[in-house]
């Protein structure tokens, strides 16, 4: 069921080739489908946060970068997003361009299924002070910021210590961003409708240390340890950015806040996989 005023919110990424008349076109076909439309355009960058709230759904116009920052204003006011894909590669951005018109009617009309994916509170603390606080939809990630890399980083889970890693850095991911840069590193990709935290050490020094899926009720810790030889970077969703100083903590939780997306049901995601990923060869193999 659709929620809201009925106004149609369309966040249009104009860095991408095509969106801003893109734009234009999605608010008239859905003024033609009595719905009121209002764009927030922006060039690469947002220089100011748009607020959906109240919007019956939230249009991302861009990659899989605009989905995320649209899924983070969105998520709080429960409103959901409907992605459509103006960039390259386009994972969770998975609507096509020639398919939009009628993804928008389905999801106006809720002929389109909802995807509720758990998202990740961050909180970093120094001397017993909150210093940033963020929201992510992929991942949160502790590493080096110079060409060493290498870092110390002590690992708490719920109070239980999991030891000091030697690595270029730790991620901590959602089960959407287990596609992302965990994946990369060598992670295993998680079903998004999944209540989980993947816990992921980036070229870890020790062989044997190895990524770790954890439900989604727990508390991961990360303590910045003395005498770095690198200055250490928080990194969140890829697109904010913290600077971190030794003896800093970094803690993860599961969001009170959940990502609405639309999908295109239950076997879509695997269809994605394939393609994208081009298991046995792509999708016609």
């Amino acid at each position: 069921m659709i929620e809201g005023s009925g106004r149609v919110y369309i966040l249009a990424n104009t860095l991408k080739d095509g969106a801003a008349r893109l734009a234009e076109d999605v608010a008239r076909a859905a003024s033609d489908l009595g719905r009121e439309a209002y764009i927030h355009a922006y060039d690469g960058r947002p220089s100011a946060h748009p607020d959906p709230a109240g919007s019956s759904v939230l249009v991302s116009l861009g990659g899989d970068g605009t989905v995320l920052y649209a899924a983070r204003l969105a998520a709080p006011a429960g409103v959901p997003v409907l992605p459509i894909n103006v960039g390259s590669l386009g994972f969770i951005a998975w609507i096509r361009k020639p398919e939009w018109r009628q993804r928008l009617a389905e999801a106006l009309t809720g002929g389109l299924p909802l995807s509720e994916r758990t998202m990740l509170d961050i909180e970093a603390v120094r001397d017993g002070e909150v210093i940033g606080r963020y929201t992510a939809m992929n991942d949160g990630v502790v590493s080096g910021a110079g060409p060493a890399r290498l870092v110390n980083i002590s690992v708490t889970m719920s109070g239980a210590s999991l030891g000091t890693y030697r690595a270029d850095g730790v991620i901590i991911a959602t089960p959407t961003g287990s596609t992302a840069y965990s994946l990369a590193a060598g992670g295993p990709v998680l079903d998004p409708d999944m209540d989980a935290m993947l816990f992921n050490p980036i070229c870890p020094f020790a062989l044997s240390n190895r990524p770790l899926v954890v439900t989604g009720n727990e508390t991961v810790e990360l303590y910045v340890e003395r005498d770095q030889r690198e200055k250490i970077l928080l990194t969140v969703d890829g697109q904010d950015f913290l600077s971190l100083n030794e003896e800093d903590r970094v803690y993860f939780r599961r969001s009170a806040h959940k990502a609405r997306l639309y999908c295109s049901g239950r076997g879509g995601f695997y269809n994605v996989l394939k393609a994208k990923l081009n298991w046995s060869g792509g999708p016609d193999a």
